[in-house]
């Protein structure tokens, strides 16, 4: 009979699946967790495998405890098939080009009046960071001013991995901010439709069957739109811990070389632990490298492992945003093996559309913290991989001058 491992996955959190599989002579692992038969997976054939609809459906996947915290119910991550790819091509509307950079023109303003008010004294940077882009991602999509956007979608992504009091938090912010844009969502469809920002897009899309999404599920999906800008404040941190520790990345930021940014949010995500895994279920009796999988499994695909395989990526512990620049660069780009917050082509699979809004707006901010005067007094910058989503302990804290 298989052990379950949900004991060993909360003891070692982002490390539980890497180890696992280095411990299987073929890099799949068969285990239970809270009971279910699941299958670990890496590589880029297995993210292949993973993101094709024949084998892995999201249905029924996502855990109620996540889906009430991170997701929400009804969300575009839980759908498949013409449902799924409806719902997605809304989103994908959104994110064009212009208004990506619209985007990130919103939030560089927010910084731009935020950073002054932040000299000369200890500034946490990713909780600086969130409140930037809470404003930012407010303004661009058109939602009125909340002071509790920015804690609450903290809370949301800080809280959806743990049975905890930070847990209970999650589920209370997104009630919150669930019960709000429900009512956003309602005093606009009162009022005379001809807007085009995000919010008015959302709150007028017809499912495939023609029918509004209800005022709950367009207020979900207004959240899976600011919930994962505001989550890039981890992201920030990050970057500001890793320019603490390889200081000379610095004046290339600071530079305003584009490239280098981007190169630099890229090594970003691959190098610090964000997502540790994606899962779904098997969608009928499948196989994949030789190991039968029954319909209904749980199938998890190995982010946190595969960006630190050897077999990948040249010293994959050691921080390098020339990876990708050099003669390497579209194989380290390649999106089945870069799979910081998933696999795949975002128009046609369940890879975040978001993606590249992350990218866009962690390449302007790294150069704003760059460009930043400031102090780091003693603290625990120690990134514990036992707790998901990690941190650095003290929330990277600066006291810009």
């Amino acid at each position: 009979m298989m052990r379950d491992s949900s004991a060993a996955l909360l003891v070692k959190g982002y490390a539980w699946l890497p180890d696992s599989r280095r411990g299987s002579a073929d890099g799949v692992v068969e285990t239970r967790l809270l009971g279910r038969r699941a299958y670990g997976i890496g590589g880029p054939s297995a993210a292949r495998f993973f993101y094709d609809e024949r084998h892995v459906r999201r249905t029924g996947a996502v855990p109620g405890s996540v889906q009430a915290t991170l997701f929400g119910r009804g969300a575009v991550h839980t759908l498949d098939s013409l449902e799924h790819r409806h719902r997605k091509a809304m989103f994908l509307t959104l994110f064009t080009t212009d208004r990506i950079a619209d985007l990130v023109a919103e939030t560089g303003a927010a910084w731009d009046t935020a950073a002054p008010g932040w000299v000369g004294r200890p500034v946490s940077l990713l909780d600086a960071a969130a409140a930037v882009l809470a404003d930012g991602v407010a303004r661009w999509m058109g939602l009125p001013p909340d002071g509790d956007l920015a804690g609450d979608c903290v809370a949301m992504v800080d809280g959806f991995a743990t049975a905890g009091q930070r847990h209970w938090q999650a589920r209370a912010a997104r009630r919150r901010q669930e019960q709000r844009l429900s009512d956003v969502v309602a005093t606009l469809r009162d009022g005379r439709a001809g807007g085009d920002t995000p919010l008015e897009v959302i709150a007028r899309h017809r499912a495939d069957d023609g029918h509004l999404l209800t005022r709950g599920t367009a207020a979900v999906e207004i959240l899976n739109i600011a919930r994962p800008t505001v989550a890039v404040s981890w992201l920030v941190a990050f970057a500001a811990h890793a320019l603490h520790r390889w200081p000379d990345h610095r004046d290339p930021l600071r530079s305003g070389d584009r490239a280098f940014a981007e190169a630099f949010a890229h090594e970003v995500r691959r190098f610090y632990p964000f997502a540790p895994f994606v899962g779904g279920r098997a969608a009928g009796d499948v196989e994949f490298a030789g190991h039968a999988i029954p319909t209904g499994s749980l199938i998890l695909l190995d982010l946190y492992g595969q960006n630190h395989d050897p077999a990948l990526w040249k010293d994959p512990y050691r921080f390098d945003p020339e990876r990708f620049l050099g003669p390497d660069a579209e194989a380290a780009r390649d999106p089945f093996t870069l799979v910081s917050q998933g696999a795949g082509n975002p128009a046609a699979g369940h890879r975040c559309p978001g993606e590249p809004n992350t990218v866009a707006l962690l390449s302007d901010l790294a150069i704003r913290v760059a460009c930043l005067d400031y102090d780091v007094p003693p603290q625990d910058l120690d990134i514990p991989l036992d707790r998901v989503p990690t941190r650095p302990r003290d929330g990277m804290i600066v006291v810009p001058r």
